[in-house]
């Protein structure tokens, strides 16, 4: 696309420990929803992107997924998906929760983030749960021993300061050309939007009893002869017992995952859905390199 005079383009990366509100800031951002949020930790598999358009400049948020210590192959390439993103980016954001202390995974990306020669912003986040003098000892307690251009307190659930966080971010984006249509809020396939929507309903639903030994596949997405968008998705887990709580008793759960998730689908289209929900059994599939594979997440794009 061609180059407005004075235009303002650029990549921005928000890291933090899971469970910090990344996802929500980003739908937050955006003005709708292209992240999955859930209270379940690890939730953001990918690096998600979302696109935010004004007159002047154009920002693409890289959502990634929460940093923690990998315990198999599905962790360790979320891992590197979030450390991918560090140098190519023109400023790395990096979240924490205001009503938790700094703990040791705040630590564990504070040590990768110190050589780090992109700007890089503090954003404390969930401010709204803490009182203003506990505010201030929070950000002296990760400003006194770490570097960063900016401080940024924010309620990304709330709004509060989320606008002066953006007029912010502005000043350190450099001048460029828009890379997205003005429309556009996310660079990610529809298929793996919509698998993403479908896998929160699933997370939100069924809390514990099935964590993360979960990944849905859109198998496909046609107009049928009704006018509807039909769309078929195959749910994996690696336990028949998973299979069995996410289909519920006589199909209820499964039913309930489709009614809320063909809502947010609907609503991303702005088309009438058709959702097919199936659910299948593929043990260990989160330390299997060929079903990680087959399942979208692939080693090459994050290499």
């Amino acid at each position: 696309m061609n180059k407005k005079e004075g235009f303002k383009s650029g990549f921005v990366s928000i890291i933090g420990r899971p469970n910090v509100g990344k996802s929500t800031l980003l739908n937050r951002i955006v003005g709708q929803k292209v992240a999955i949020m859930s209270d379940v930790p690890q939730t953001t598999r990918n690096k998600i992107q979302g696109v935010v358009t004004s007159d002047n400049s154009q920002i693409v948020f890289i959502d990634t997924p929460g940093i923690h210590k990998p315990q198999t192959r599905l962790n360790d390439f979320m891992l590197k998906s979030a450390y991918s993103t560090f140098n190519e980016v023109d400023l790395v954001l990096f979240m924490v929760n205001a009503a938790e202390k700094r703990g040791a995974g705040d630590n564990f990306i504070l040590e990768k983030l110190k050589n780090l020669r992109t700007p890089k912003f503090l954003i404390i986040n969930k401010i709204d749960q803490v009182k203003p003098e506990e505010l201030l000892k929070i950000i002296l307690d990760y400003t006194s021993d770490n570097e960063f251009n900016e401080v940024v307190p924010i309620s990304a659930i709330q709004g509060n300061n989320v606008d002066e966080m953006m007029d912010t971010i502005k000043k350190y984006i450099p001048e460029g050309p828009q890379f997205y249509p003005d429309d556009q809020v996310t660079d990610h396939p529809e298929y793996f939007v919509v698998s993403e929507f479908i896998r929160e309903k699933i997370l939100q639903l069924t809390k514990e009893e099935v964590p993360h030994s979960v990944a849905v596949v859109v198998e496909s997405m046609q107009r049928n002869e009704d006018d509807k968008v039909h769309v078929h998705a195959t749910i994996i887990v690696d336990r028949a017992r998973q299979k069995g709580i996410i289909i519920g008793k006589g199909g209820k759960m499964l039913k309930e995952i489709g009614v809320r998730a063909r809502r947010d689908i609907e609503a991303m289209l702005g088309d009438k859905i058709y959702l097919e929900l199936w659910v299948k059994v593929q043990k260990d599939w989160r330390d299997k390199q060929s079903y990680l594979q087959d399942y979208g997440y692939r080693q090459k794009d994050y290499d």
